[in-house]
């Protein structure tokens, strides 16, 4: 706990926290029930969703000011903390959580950490900085138009933006109710998924691999920096982990136009008034004004120029024109749905630059809002889930790449990240620096890839695949328990339990702690009839890990056969 509160003043200093609160997990439940699946994981929330005792600040101090403490906690959060998290305060978001910028004139703006001079994104910029300096596991953002992809990019960390719809905005200040998505951040792509397996409510499934990844090669004409330095990484790993005939290109704008012709008569209809604003940006201020028109004319709160400009200097929709838009989200899901299927993942830039300069005027400019426009309203309009994974760094700024996924697909985009991420890393060194290749891919990198490719190959019941991936790593690093136990395993799955026991054995002289190890040499030792040595197994999976319910019942079932 001390070390806990140590790491929350440190960032206090980055400006990432607006309040500090205390939200404790129910007791762990008895055996042989699981333990809760987030236990042992903090989280921050941005200051757009309700605690209960705790006035939602919307980034501004005149809406403070003006409501009163949430009589209730938003669902969202609530789920997190039953689920075995705790939350240790609210952060810090755009005035009005609208702008993508990261900048709050009203309250410190928070630091980046990876770039201290320029901006960390917004709307959720404060939960982004929480997670990049570990003052927590994770964190919780809305995403409108880039509120957590933007941020997260900007920071260097993962960021990711659930389907629209797939988990409740109950208890959430909405920004635009036909936009918002929650999102959550996080610095490891284990600890996203697990976050996201809560929330979505996913039940058990086998981890699927993608079929086909597509890369918008006209969204990386957008980019202000080398376009190898992120679509050589994603082929790359593509290539290593999938094969080459996964990659597939395509000129998204000239694709989509094709199959939206609700576009054309909106941007038609639109043109005179103002050529500069998106599509999403008019579905985005025509409902902010909706939601929140009144509380600004009644308050009148100070606002910053730039947000006020783009919120209340634009013409109303109409009804026609609001159909219209529904009309392009549906026909945009459907051909995103089309193109990516079940099994295919859309590769974007996630912005078209690295973050720019704080206090410069390249965020405000039309350049920069277009470019920004058309990679982040992809997965606005279309309602697709969206992560963003760090790619290492260009002119000492953070450099990263979205995949999106189908409406609906957040399961199998949470797991191609987890399944891919080591690699991306791993490449990501070697486009950034090609003459230190050698020397960048250490052996004990080039085990952990074979370790995952055998993890994979052992969901997929591909035992022997499997024996012969484990092996790989074994050689290439040899003092890994992990390696020796995973390949127990598998050797378990074809009868080998002479293999199975070595293998266990030799993780444990490794890792006396390897609870898993254990287990699995206690099944190995049941399956050759030595059941004291079974027995004695179980019982010490159960003294490292009390909660075990597979040593608990192994243990019981041995002791109840041969008392």
């Amino acid at each position: 706990m001390a070390s806990q509160a140590a790491n929350l003043w440190v960032l206090l200093g980055f400006g990432a926290f607006i309040d500090k609160l205390l939200l404790l997990p129910p007791p762990q439940p008895a055996p042989p029930e699981d333990p809760h699946p987030l236990t042992g994981l903090t989280f921050a929330v941005s200051d757009v969703f309700d605690i209960t005792g705790y006035v939602t600040g919307f980034g501004h101090p005149d809406w403070v000011r003006t409501h009163e403490a949430a009589a209730s906690t938003c669902p969202v959060v609530s789920t997190l903390v039953e689920g075995g998290a705790t939350c240790v305060g609210k952060t810090v978001v755009d005035e009005l959580a609208f702008s993508i910028s990261g900048e709050n004139k009203h309250y410190d703006s928070p630091t980046n950490p990876a770039a201290p001079a320029r901006i960390p994104g917004g709307a959720c910029s404060g939960a982004a900085v929480a997670v990049a300096t570990n003052a927590v596991d994770f964190a919780l953002g809305i995403d409108t138009v880039g509120g957590v992809r933007v941020p997260a990019g900007y920071c260097g960390v993962l960021g990711f933006k659930s389907s629209y719809g797939a988990i409740s905005n109950t208890g959430i200040i909405p920004v635009s109710t036909s936009l918002d998505s929650v999102g959550w951040f996080a610095r490891d792509p284990n600890t996203l998924r697990r976050v996201g397996h809560v929330l979505l409510q996913l039940p058990f499934a086998t981890q699927r691999n993608p079929r086909q990844i597509i890369l918008a090669d006209d969204c990386f004409q957008l980019l202000n920096i080398p376009v190898d330095q992120i679509t050589q990484v994603v082929i790359k790993s593509a290539e290593k982990l999938f094969g080459r005939q996964l990659l597939k290109h395509q000129n998204l704008e000239n694709y989509l136009e094709t199959k939206i012709p609700s576009l054309k008569e909106f941007a038609r209809t639109k043109a005179i008034a103002n050529t500069k604003v998106s599509t999403s940006d008019y579905w985005r201020m025509h409902e902010f004004l909706q939601n929140h028109g009144d509380w600004i004319n009644t308050v009148k709160p100070a606002i910053d120029p730039v947000i006020s400009s783009q919120v209340c200097e634009n013409p109303e929709l109409t009804n026609e024109e609001i159909e219209n838009l529904n009309a392009i989200r549906n026909e945009t899901r459907v051909a995103i749905g089309s193109l990516l299927k079940d099994d295919g993942i859309l590769v974007v830039p996630t912005m078209p630059a690295v973050p720019p300069k704080l206090g410069s005027k390249e965020i405000t400019s039309e350049d920069y809002q277009n470019r920004a426009s058309s990679l982040l309203s992809i997965a606005s309009i279309s309602g697709c889930c969206q992560v963003t994974v760090p790619l290492g760094h260009h002119e000492k700024c953070p450099v990263s790449v979205s995949f999106i996924g189908r409406h609906g697909g957040d399961r199998f985009l949470l797991d191609t990240v987890q399944t891919m991420y080591a690699s991306l890393q791993e490449y990501s060194s070697i486009v950034a620096d090609p003459k230190s290749a050698k020397k960048t891919i250490s052996k004990e990198e080039s085990a952990e890839i074979a370790k995952e490719k055998g993890n994979q190959a052992f969901e997929d019941r591909q035992w022997q695949k499997a024996i012969g991936l484990y092996s790989e790593a074994i050689k290439l690093s040899d003092n890994n328990a992990n390696y020796y136990s995973n390949r127990a395993a598998a050797y378990l799955e074809v009868g080998g339990c002479l293999k199975a026991e070595e293998d266990c054995t030799k993780a444990i002289t490794l890792d006396k702690k390897n609870v898993k190890a254990y287990l699995r040499r206690g099944t190995a030792r049941e399956m050759l009839s030595e059941y004291k040595g079974a027995i004695e197994d179980f019982r010490y999976a159960l003294v490292l890990e009390p909660n075990n319910k597979r040593a608990s019942l192994s243990a019981e079932r041995l002791r109840k056969l041969f008392s």
